[in-house]
């Protein structure tokens, strides 16, 4: 398959989809398989997550391959398992029904897997099953009898290793042969945990005793009542020292090569309205916000680092006690854990919260789990105002900052969801998660996760984040200041005036007006408000570099108070549009929305105002 191939599908190719349980290594498989060429969108009309690729098998084949969300069972209690189910019934009203299903289930899980494969035996589908993990079966000194199990299911069974291309060759070339006979069903009345039972007993031999397996050992300390939400927070508390520690080369670098870039795209244009529109509206906002790419990366690499290694299930059972504290289950965990990356994944997860209140109460506060759009904000003002020094000889300040932000968000979304269930009980079932055996995160998925993230972050700087800073540009370039004005052209333009009107809302917080300027930019995407304070203050400063010194700049003329009220503002402050429609469109209602908006820019401007005088009184500055 070669990487400059064409990511549509030809008209003759086959239809195949994957089906299994979670944490079956089906989107290992599915990277594997496709690589580059995949596209994930959302079902029409259902905000669930659609993978689709495209590959040919060794004898040019051409297969069109679906993703489908993760199902525990046929008898659908999720969204997610809704899709599942009506894809390979065929009752899916925008998708049509497979030609084959490739079932992908654990080797090390067939007590659990081995259920849901009886269920696809009855949809009258053929079906291949890819026996995935079957290196750590091996590891773990598990015997399965693939030919006699195969023989006794009447379905094809292809053991795969998903770590590498060689791994999944046995399964392309079992594509590539005709497709085998549906399965003969179950007869009718037979207990399918029976015929589980009888499976694993026959053809299954586990010498090892569960005790002795890496997993329990490991378990036995990671999931420790003590210990183990201590590893747990070491982990975080590492993972955010990481972020500025191994970014700030990469940054560096990047900084620096934007700004030669900046200088031969605009040397050979004379001054003027197009060199000022590149130079302060392109250039000062782009720029300024892709710098900080690395950083946003190397959160993405921690976060796919733990889901591949099988620790951050591990995670969600450890941190269902903090659920119980904020009067929620623990199916609560995942969509807020889901907010971290981005809200708006996180709210369309709470759909698998099945009691209404805990759902919209879990909705109602993913706004304040801390976004990776957030990150460039924090950073920039962490870097102007926080020393660049270590804490008892290993610990970065700025570390410690930004994981105590992150720290405050979560406690305020305890204490807010604790406050919205007082007194009403919730009707939940207890948190039931599958642990996946622990496992070396697979590189290539590691890459191709990270690559997603990058396209993702700068198709926004390439179109939501230059259009909004060209436009801001506008604003504050025009109209022209009359001949003779005193003062900076900025203050005479529509964005000067806009922001000196809101001057003396968010003036007790401590915002000045290019603070304010670039809050409204900011609704459309948090991290617009880097790239939008650079394009105020490049048009409104004397010289030609202030947008590239604006990190120093922001040190000289802002207070540490009104930089710490900034930091306060944004942990709370619903500054993303995009969530508040989502949150439309999953509550139904309009009201809920303007009551969310309305309590969490209630709480940043209370928090700021709070943030703002303490610090005064601290530091001494009026």
């Amino acid at each position: 398959m070669s990487a400059t191939e064409s990511p549509q599908t030809p008209a003759s190719s086959l239809h195949i989809a994957l089906v299994g349980n979670p944490n079956c290594g089906k989107t290992s498989l599915f990277n594997q398989l496709t690589g580059s060429r995949q596209k994930v969108a959302n079902y029409a009309g259902v905000t669930v997550e659609r993978k689709e690729g495209f590959f040919t098998t060794p004898n040019g084949r051409a297969i069109r391959v679906l993703d489908l969300p993760g199902a525990y069972s046929l008898d659908s209690t999720s969204p997610d398992e809704d899709v599942t189910r009506d894809v390979c019934l065929g009752r899916h009203r925008t998708e049509p029904r497979p030609e084959m299903l490739v079932a992908v289930i654990s080797a090390t899980n067939l007590r659990l897997h081995l259920r849901f494969l009886l269920e696809l035996k009855q949809l009258g589908l053929p079906v291949v099953v890819a026996l995935s993990m079957m290196d750590e079966a091996r590891r773990h000194g598990l015997q399965i009898d693939v030919a006699g199990l195969q023989a006794d299911l009447g379905i094809p069974i292809v053991p795969v290793i998903s770590l590498n291309r060689a791994g999944v060759m046995p399964l392309l070339q079992a594509l590539d042969l005709p497709f085998p006979a549906p399965p003969v069903p179950l007869p009718a009345g037979l207990d399918p945990h029976m015929e589980v039972r009888r499976l694993l007993a026959t053809y299954v031999v586990d010498p090892a005793s569960g005790t002795d397996r890496l997993t329990d050992r490991l378990d036995r300390v990671f999931l420790h009542p003590v210990w183990g939400p201590v590893i747990l927070l070491i982990v975080l508390f590492v993972m955010f020292q990481t972020v500025f520690a191994w970014a700030q080369p990469l940054m560096d670098g990047l900084g620096n090569g934007i700004s030669l870039f900046g200088e031969i795209v605009l040397k050979p244009l004379p001054g003027g309205v197009l060199h000022s529109l590149l130079a302060d509206g392109v250039l000062a906002g782009a720029g300024t916000v892709i710098v900080f790419l690395p950083q946003i990366l190397i959160l993405f690499l921690w976060i796919l680092a733990l889901e591949e290694s099988g620790y951050l299930p591990r995670a969600a059972f450890l941190l269902d006690r903090l659920m119980a504290l904020a009067g929620l289950s623990g199916r609560s965990f995942i969509p807020l854990l889901s907010s971290f990356a981005c809200a708006i994944p996180g709210i369309m997860a709470a759909r698998t919260i099945q009691n209404p209140r805990d759902r919209l109460v879990t909705i109602l506060i993913a706004p304040l789990m801390t976004c990776s759009a957030r990150l460039p904000v924090y950073t920039l003002l962490i870097g102007a105002f926080v020393p660049h020094r270590s804490v008892l000889g290993i610990f970065g300040l700025q570390g410690l900052v930004l994981f105590g932000l992150y720290a405050v968000a979560i406690i305020s979304g305890v204490i807010a969801a604790r406050v919205m269930t007082r007194g009403v009980k919730s009707e939940e079932h207890p948190l039931l998660l599958e642990l996946p055996s622990y496992r070396r995160p697979n590189l290539r998925s590691l890459a191709l996760g990270l690559w997603q993230q990058a396209v993702m972050f700068l198709s926004r700087v390439g179109t939501i984040i230059v259009t909004l800073n060209v436009l801001l540009w506008a604003l504050s370039s025009f109209p022209l200041p009359p001949a003779g004005a005193p003062g900076p052209a900025i203050d005479y333009s529509l964005a000067g005036r806009i922001g000196h009107l809101m001057q003396w809302v968010f003036a007790p917080i401590g915002f000045n007006w290019q603070i304010c300027v670039s809050l409204i930019p900011g609704l459309a995407a948090r991290e617009v408000a880097v790239s939008s304070l650079a394009t105020v203050y490049a048009i409104g400063a004397t010289d030609d570099g202030a947008a590239d010194r604006l990190l120093p700049l922001l040190s000289t003329q802002w207070s540490m108070a009104t930089a710490f009220s900034l930091l306060a503002w944004y942990v709370y402050a619903p500054q993303c549009i995009s969530t508040l429609a989502v949150m439309r469109r999953e509550t139904g209602s309009i009201k809920t929305v303007l009551g969310a908006a309305a309590y969490l820019f209630g709480l940043a401007y209370l928090a700021a105002f709070l943030t703002y005088h303490i610090t005064r009184a601290i530091t001494g500055v009026p």
